[in-house]
């Protein structure tokens, strides 16, 4: 019944229990909301013999739920490699999605955003890997080279402050080289987002701060930023257990023929972890597979993925099936601190959870075994370890990819795991109720556990001693004769009895029946042997008891800030002293274990690490503990939740030992329903504080229907409920087992003989039963669940309590029934000794139904409660007499479904019988036949109070039964009065009422806490006297609307002294502002000073981002909107940090109040879930009201919200309130609170507001001057009849649209509509944006109150087919219109008459000030001589002068008045924040995907009457066009450019250079200078001129480029890139590619300053940008020096490779129009030809010219001394070839 945040029944998390991130779960109803008596109920005075249940029935897991992971790729730096062509990929299993290409870059810069859509169940989510890869060179024909990729899970994402990554650098590694390092970062924003969410995005504007790529990693906190790399063991030894699978039907055919019967299991264990799978071998055909294998993972540590999985799976020819899975959570298996330890596990045996084990063919549930929901039955056992080693990545042996390895280890000895123990487990069923009536006409029996002990189909016997231990073989078994310290010896042959007889059930009403057990009580028993790791359970149970004492304690101090007792910070402290002392008892007892063996690594730095943690806690409970106080008990009592998140986090025991016991329902042998007990929870000690919390006390438990089935509406009924009796210890311990039953029974034994005083009973048999009487006192609910289609039900509740149940009356067309009724159970029979009856009664169970005239009636939710009990010897009085009525929270499902008021007494009759029992004496005015009221004492004390109803109008209603509403009226009813509205005579022509205000008289309770709802309902009245009831809605609190009469003291103000206030700032003064929150009645003197940055701050800032040139700033005519627009989110964002910095400080410093105690504290936070992001409450209005002239360049601000402004102003609600009007029944899936958000439901809305106050009220209040009887409290209210207005809606820009086509991509346009009017911006969309700026106003004329909501809508523009819409948001213009804060024109912080500030509102601030104090009925201002203003008790002075156009001076008082106004809110009394000129961004919302944002817009909205004058025109605010510049660049030379090619015939080195250029994003555009052809030195002469036209946008420092994205493109994309220069130096090669040497790349803002030569020219130019003089372009204009070329080497170090001189000179268009050059050395004014040595030319063109230089310079003398060595050759060669014929010759003498 407890609504805590926690495990819902299942706190021993079994492996196959979801990965719930207990972040800040997935919605949890606020504890704020909601009343808690309902916990106190269950938890307060419970003796020690039952144990409380859980009243969330349904599982949360495994359900599907709406996720949208949306990630932005900003850009990547410092990518490894030589001119690539990056493309990023995100994936996200197997969807993934591409950047566009970037040519040439390493550092290339994309700007593109991704949304991914999910649904699938959260752990399912959580589990996915998100991964970014950076690819180089991909294209259609390949898929190019992986540079490096990045993973992380996503429900790391998920945890993280606001689930999102902003603006952070994913490091880049490859996995395939882990030696490598880092390849790269890319920068990017994550966020995940689940159904119901708000995502606050932190302002985007220009991101001009350089960034600090190692201060923003993508990594959560705590994580190092270098991760090394690391190798995961993870050992599979064996498993036990297996269930018996058959999975092909070949194997069936076999058996029949050849009758061979083998095992049909092929198991093998799967690993995955981090996005990679590991398989071990397949054992063939074994239950009891041995593996001995390890899997090696190598990932980064840490990882940034949480869980690891195995699974066993069965092999098969056809689909290999999961057999069970475990999650491993890294978390629990490792410690981060400084006292940590590497994640370490077992050697354990960890249990698998699924399915039931009976084979089928088709397994209805095996999705339980994939690790979905909750098991239902015990699957098998696994034994494993894990260990992990940290690799030294420099060393030479080691292996660089990160593929999976599989390899054989060692046996694992048979003790490692524990010592095997004999455990005992018993169990008596008391009571078996609620049994659905489905199956209650068949015999039910329950089947009891404990692994396969107990289970008919494979019970494992005893383990041999001989053989190995394992806990549940199937071997054949001898006994085992008990050691010594085993008392009971005898007991060898006791059987186990696992089931319990069946019985048919009896009826007990409509819809439940229960066995009829009265006084014999079936009993189980079974014996079971397992290691023994009881230790582990022994301190999870410490923990969990120090948890549940510390929740109970921390959920009264609630209950009593909640109902507004006394002294809150008392129980408090007594809840931390209690946290402290069970603190140090851990500490005590943790670390007394007799049994070493089977102690794991982990067990041993688990137990270090807890008693650390636990030592730690108990000291700041301590410290804590003095420091309570009134005042900042609720952030105490935060604290004190972190304590027990830790706690619960620290009890979860990662290594298994005694697998959970399961407790099954039969019907006819079927199994129908379960409960599953953690075995922890029953576990025996002989020291109190390690008991398990059920062990030996009677539970209450409910069986659920098994995985899918239990989903939705049939999972809400309960199957059956049990109070059960639980002890599982060791056989050994077992002396006490029976000792926490109710007493007075009798054993009955199943043996009769020697053994008898040993063997457990079969069943109890009650001698001892009490009478006792049941009263409950319904009174009345709220809040419940709409089950029928008019959005209304037809509640009433049924009550169980033992075997009897009773009805309510059933109250039609309500959901807040008031029943007033008592209901009384007689004779009921309770077994057991009365003093435990007193103290620690059953539950009562309520269930809540709507009656339907067919069918049967629909669930509606529960709740449970416990009866104060009455012996009949005890007096029925105070303290403990008459009960109290409290609230009880109803549960539909996991949701909230109301809350009831009632209360329960339970009255033991005595030996006189009913006599002696107290009289009911219920209220004697009301006579209800049969029913009887609740009687006076318990029913509410009333009291007599009138409700006003103003009735000011209805809006938007839908459609009825598909006719339009005509003639609506309004039924108010409180507890049984009401009153009803005039009637609407045509709802088309005027929606709002003829009567305003009427009232009427009811008695209500006198404890506010208690006033029963106010129900609204519209009806349509239609001919022939027929009502359709339209839509309704509950007022459930009434406390907003109850009149309190305001301070006498305040009202007289006449004779109080005079306040002045100088809003002129003071130079001197460098602080904040700190406005001092005055009384009406302080005299003081208010300094508004003006923050350091708000006046000359500014400007310094500006010089240093370099926005505008110094000499502009100051010119006025420079400035447009879009100037205060930026300037105006910069200081937005510096609030944002400021803020944050607090907010840590705040934490740090610990101390409740006092550091935000300036101005940001004053008003109410609001709002409450988009709290955090600060809204920055300085008010813009103050500084500067009238800043001297000389003070021009100080920027005049306007106010951004980062969010709706009605969030800021409480909806605008001061006095006219708007209520939803539902219809329909609620979804099945969500909470009340949920449903009270389903846009499906609502049907329209009642406009109007309550005033209660008691009767008679007080004199004063109708003798001010000018009340009107007619309107009751409802004084100075305008009429209601339709006024025309001039709406002007300003949009700005869209953020973060959701992509609308398939290329990611949408091409958003404006959409407005108002009443008849509806605009549509189709022509002018914008291509291929999902960040569009807009800049645009658009006028509509309305009529309020027909015209009263304004929706804007973006629209994706489609070239075919309809347009889609991406997001709308509607903004109600009435209550604006009407608004006290006057939200018609925000008022601006200065006047001004002409200029980018000029005044919008048609009426001057005097006029306004004028109007508000004769609204006030308050004296007119008076304007005093010397710039003085005095308006009631305070004084303004300021300056009284304006310039016009021309510069003339004139007196005013206008900024005096103004001055008043931005001050409105310390007015005394009537004073309030009056809405800043502002801009407002609001989130987009597309109705097919309720609760997830699609975008954001930033608009605004002014409202101008038409029978005021008419406003100016329209604030110009269309977006800046860029402005045309040109750059020219002229590379002169370079030097010491490595030398790439090696001469074919020297050898020598040289380098054929060329310098390439172009401007960041267009690649396309680059230009080359010619080739300095053979340079031997590295220096190379140029004298080439680059020329690069671009425009750009000063304010956002980009370049704004458009170009059709592809060939098939219908129109140009503009993209907006920031203005960097990139200049690379190649070497040119003529049958291959050219080489790249190296590159810098210069962002024309900020970039350091060329060397005045080559020597001085250094690396550290590039990597200590920092330390260098920079230089921003846009204001130099004109530069020239020498910069360097890095590239990277072999290892990854950036190295110098060259350097160039060039000149950057930097025109306007204008300029560049009037003095054109051309490129290269072109005419108008071309560059001389540069001197290069001879050598510069290339040798294929001059052959010639090439062999001369080649022969002169290097080889004359070679060449020289070859010729002589030829010709001497050629000599001889002729002699010896002519010699013979010429001997001949000469011999014969011829």
């Amino acid at each position: 019944m407890k609504r805590n945040k926690h495990r819902s029944k299942d706190d021993g998390k079994g492996q196959d229990e979801p990965a719930i991130l207990e972040t800040d779960g997935i919605r949890i109803p606020d504890p704020d909301t909601i009343s808690l008596a309902s916990v106190t109920a269950v938890t307060t005075n419970v003796s020690n013999k039952r144990s409380k249940p859980d009243i969330k029935i349904e599982p949360s897991a495994g359900r599907p739920v709406d996720f949208q992971v949306s990630v932005t790729v900003i850009e990547a730096k410092q990518l490894v490699g030589l001119n690539m062509d990056p493309v990023v990929c995100v994936e996200i299993s197997e969807d993934k999605k591409y950047t566009s290409m970037k040519e040439s870059t390493n550092c290339p810069y994309y700007n593109e955003y991704f949304v991914f859509d999910f649904h699938v169940p959260p752990d399912v989510m959580f589990d996915k890997i998100l991964k970014v890869s950076v690819i180089h060179s991909k294209n259609l024909l390949r898929s190019g080279t992986l540079v490096g990729s990045f993973k992380i899970d996503i429900g790391t994402v998920y945890s993280q402050p606001e689930h999102q990554f902003f603006h952070k650098w994913a490091i880049l590694c490859d996995p395939d080289d882990i030696t490598a390092g880092c390849k790269g970062y890319v920068k990017c924003d994550i966020a995940v987002v689940a159904k119901g969410d708000t995502i606050k995005t932190p302002h985007k504007a220009n991101e001009t701060e350089e960034d600090d790529i190692e201060g923003n990693l993508l990594l959560p906190e705590h994580v190092p930023a270098e991760r090394q790399w690391a190798r995961f063991y993870v050992k599979i030894y064996r498993a036990e257990g297996l269930p018996k699978m058959n999975t092909s039907i070949m194997a069936n055919v076999k058996k029949a023929f050849i009758g061979e019967n083998k095992d049909l299991v092929d198991p093998y264990v799967q690993v995955l972890f981090a996005g990679q799978k590991g398989k071990t071998s397949i054992q063939k055909s074994s239950y009891e597979p041995i593996w001995n294998e390890q899997v090696v993972f190598t990932e980064q540590f840490p990882p940034l993925c949480r869980r690891m999985k195995l699974q066993i799976r069965d092999s098969d020819k056809v689909n290999d099936v999961a057999i069970g899975t475990h999650f491993i959570d890294l978390q629990k298996i490792a410690n981060d601190g400084d006292k940590g330890f590497l994640p370490t596990l077992g050697p354990a045996w960890v249990n698998m959870y699924g399915s039931t084990r009976s084979y089928t063919l088709m397994d209805e549930y095996q999705d339980l075994n994939e690790g979905l929901g909750e098991g239902v039955s015990f699957r098998a056992r696994l034994l494993i370890s894990l260990a992990m080693e940290i690799l030294d990545t420099s060393s030479p042996d080691i292996m660089s990819s990160t593929d999976v390895q599989v390899e054989g280890i060692p046996n694992i000895s048979d003790n490692a795991t524990g010592k095997i123990e004999e455990f005992f487990l018993f169990g008596c069923f008391l009571e078996a109720t609620m049994i659905d009536r489905k199956i209650g006409d068949k015999p039910i029996n329950f089947e009891v556990t404990i692994g396969n002990y107990g289970s008919e189909l494979d019970t494992p016997t005893k383990p041999k001693t001989k053989k190995k231990k394992g806990g549940d073989g199937d071997e054949e078994s001898e006994l085992i004769h008990g050691s010594s310290d085993e008392e009971e010896d005898v007991d060898g042959e006791m059987t186990s009895v696992s089931t319990t007889p069946p019985m048919k059930p009896v009826i007990t009403d409509r819809n439940y029946f229960h066995l009829p057990y009265f006084e014999r009580k079936p009993c189980i028993s079974i014996k079971s042997w397992w290691q023994d790791q009881r230790r582990r359970l022994y301190n999870a149970n410490i923990m969990d008891n120090i948890a549940d004492k510390l929740e109970e304690g921390l959920n009264d101090v609630q209950e009593i800030i909640q109902t507004e007792k006394a002294y809150p910070e008392r129980r408090l402290r007594g809840v931390l002293e209690e946290l402290s002392n069970g603190c140090s008892t851990f500490v005590t007892l943790a670390n007394n274990d007799q049994n070493p063996t089977g102690r794991t690594k982990l067990d041993r730095e688990r137990l270090k690490s807890c008693m650390h943690e636990l030592e730690n806690m108990g000291q700041q409970a301590k410290m804590m503990r003095s420091q309570v106080k009134k005042s900042n008990v609720r952030d105490k009592i935060k604290l004190a939740h972190n304590f027990l998140q830790k706690l619960r986090f620290l009890s979860d025991e990662p290594q298994h030992s005694i697998p959970d016991i399961y407790i099954w329902m039969m019907s006819n042998n079927k199994r129908i329903a379960y409960a599953r007990v953690p075995s922890k929870d029953i576990l025996f000690s002989s020291v109190e504080e390690e008991t398990g919390k059920d062990c030996g006390k009677v539970q209450t438990i409910f069986f659920k229907l098994p995985g899918k089935k239990s989903f939705g509406p049939a999972g809400w009924t309960v199957q059956a409920k049990t109070e059960l009796y639980l002890w599982l210890g060791l056989n050994r311990q077992r002396k006490d087992y029976l000792s926490g039953l109710p007493n007075g029974f009798e054993e009955n034994k199943l043996v009769k003989g020697p053994g008898i005083h040993s063997s457990p009973p079969i069943s109890l048999i009650y001698t001892m039963k009490q009478i006792f009487q049941l009263r409950v006192h319904i009174y009345q609910a709220r809040s419940l669940f709409a089950a029928d289609s008019t959005g209304l039900s037809d509640p009433f509740a049924r009550i169980f309590f033992s075997t009897q149940s009773q009805v309510t009356e059933i109250l039609n067309e309500t959901l807040c029934p008031t029943w007033d009724q008592l209901l009384v159970f007689d004779n009921v029979e309770l077994y057991g000794e009365a003093g435990e009856l007193r103290d620690d009664p059953p539950i009562i169970v309520i269930e809540i139904y709507d009656q339907d005239t067919v069918g049967k009636a629909d669930f509606m939710g529960r709740t449970f409660a416990k009866p104060l009990t009455k012996m009949s010897d005890e007096h029925y009085g105070p303290p403990r007499f008459p009960p109290q009525l409290e609230y009880y929270q109803i549960y539909r499902g996991n949701c909230t479904a109301g809350e009831m008021l009632a209360a329960f007494e339970l009255l033991q009759i005595g030996p006189g019988g009913k006599a002696d029992l107290p009289p009911i004496d219920g209220p004697t005015d009301i006579d209800r036949g049969p029913i009887l009221p609740v009687p006076i004492g318990i029913r509410p004390v009333l009291s007599k109070y009138r409700i006003e109803v103003l009735f000011w109008g209805l809006r938007d209603l839908k459609r009825v039964n598909l006719a339009q509403v005509d003639r609506p009226r309004v039924d108010i009813e409180c507890a049984g009065k009401g009153v009803q509205s005039a009637l609407i005579q045509n709802y088309k022509k005027n929606p709002n009422f003829g009567t305003l205000v009427k009232w009427f008289e009811v008695d209500l309770p006198e404890n506010e806490l208690l006033h029963p709802p106010l129900n609204i309902r519209v009806v349509d009245c239609r001919a022939f006297g027929r009502y359709t009831l339209v839509g309704s809605h509950a007022v459930t609190s009434l406390r907003k609307f109850i009149y309190r009469p305001a301070d006498k003291s305040v009202n007289d103000w006449s004779a109080i002294e005079e306040v002045v206030i100088h809003t002129e700032p003071e130079p001197a003064v460098k602080k904040m502002e700190t406005v001092v929150k005055l009384d009406s009645a302080s005299d003081a003197v208010i300094k508004v000073d003006m923050s350091d940055d708000e006046k000359g701050g500014k400007g310094k800032k500006k010089r240093k981002k370099g926005e505008e040139v110094e000499e502009e700033e100051l010119d006025e005519s420079m400035l447009d909107w879009w100037s205060k627009y930026f300037t105006s989110i910069e200081t937005l964002k510096e609030i944002i940090k400021s803020q944050e910095a607090e907010a840590e400080e705040k934490e740090e410093f610990d101390s409740g109040e006092g550091v935000q105690g300036s101005h940001q504290g004053t008003r109410k936070k609001r709002c409450s879930e988009q709290e955090k992001r600060g809204k920055g409450n300085k008010n813009k209005g103050v500084p500067g009201e009238g800043v001297p002239e000389k003070k021009k360049h100080k920027m005049d601000e306007l106010k951004v919200y980062n969010r709706e402004i009605e969030c800021e102003f409480d909806s605008f609600e001061d006095w006219l309130h708007t209520f939803n009007l539902y219809r329909g029944k609620c979804a099945d899936d969500a909470d009340v609170e949920q449903n009270a958000a389903d846009d499906d439901r609502l049907i329209g809305k009642f406009k109007g507001s309550l005033c209660i106050y008691k009767v008679p009220v007080s004199d004063d209040v109708s003798r001010e001057m000018g009340f009107d009887s007619n309107m009751g409290m409802f004084q100075n209210i305008p009429h209601n009849d339709p006024i025309n207005v001039l709406v002007r809606v300003y949009i700005i820009r869209a953020t973060d649209l959701h992509p609308a086509d398939i290329n990611g991509k949408a091409d958003p346009y404006i959409a407005i509509k108002l009443g008849k009017s509806d605009i549509k911006d189709k022509e002018n969309y914008i291509s291929k944006q999902l960040n569009p700026l807009f800049g645009k106003s658009f006028d509509i004329e309305a009529t309020l109150p027909m015209d009263s909501t304004l929706t804007v809508s973006i629209y994706d523009w489609d070239l075919v087919g309809t347009d889609d819409l991406i997001g709308e948001t509607k903004i109600d213009l009435e209550n604006r219109y009407y608004s006290k804060h006057r939200a018609t024109c925000g008022i601006s912080s200065r006047y001004a008459i002409h200029g980018y500030n000029v005044w919008r509102d048609p009426m001057k601030p005097t006029q306004i000030l004028g109007k508000l104090c004769k609204d006030y009925k308050m004296d007119a201002p008076q304007y005093g001589p010397g710039g003085r203003v005095k308006v009631a008790n305070r004084v303004y002075t300021g300056p009284t002068e304006i310039e016009d156009e021309n510069g003339l001076k004139k007196q005013t008082d206008e900024h005096l008045a103004l001055a008043v106004l931005n001050h409105w809110k310390d007015i005394p009394r009537i004073g309030c924040t009056l809405v800043p000129e502002h801009v407002e961004t609001r989130p987009l919302l597309n109705p097919d995907k309720p609760g997830i944002e699609q975008g954001r817009i930033e608009m605004w909205v002014d409202m101008f009457p038409k029978d005021m004058p008419a406003p100016g025109p329209a604030l110009d605010i269309s977006p800046r066009k860029p402005k045309k510049f040109e750059l020219r660049v002229i590379v002169w030379n370079t030097d010491e450019v490595v030398l790439e090619d090696d001469d074919i015939f020297t050898g020598e080195k040289s380098s054929d250079i060329f310098v390439r250029g172009w401007l960041k994003g267009q690649q396309e555009d680059k230009q080359d200078t010619d080739v300095h052809y053979h340079s031997l030195t590295g220096e190379g002469n140029f004298n080439w001129r680059f020329i690069y036209p671009f425009d750009y946008l000063q304010a956002e420092e980009k370049i704004v480029i458009s170009k059709k994205e592809s060939m098939f493109s219908w129109d140009e994309t503009e993209y907006k890139i920031p203005a960097r220069l990139n200049i690379q130096v190649w070497d040119a090669d003529h049958f291959s590619a050219d080489d790249f040497l190296g590159a810098i790349e210069l962002d024309l803002n900020r970039f350091p300053r060329g060397a005045k030569t080559a020597k001085q020219c250094s690396i550290d130019m590039v990597l200590n940008e920092q330390d260098m003089p920079m230089v921003n372009l846009f204001k130099q204009k004109r530069i020239k020096g020498w910069w360097p070329f890095v590239a990277r080497d072999e290892n990854d170090e950036m190295e110098i490779t060259g350097k160039v001189e060039a000149e950057l000179q930097l025109l306007t268009g204008e300029e560049a129009e009037k003095s054109p050059v051309g490129e290269g050395r072109n005419e108008p004014e071309p560059l001389e030809k540069p001197n290069r040595p001879d050598t510069t030319f290339l040798w294929f063109i001059s052959p010639l010219k090439a062999i001369r230089y080649l022969i002169c310079n290097n080889y004359k003398w070679l060449i020289i001394k070859i010729v002589v060595v030829l010709l001497i050759l050629a000599m001889l060669g002729l002699f010896l070839y002519s010699m013979p014929g010429y001997m001949v010759k000469k011999l014969l003498g011829a």
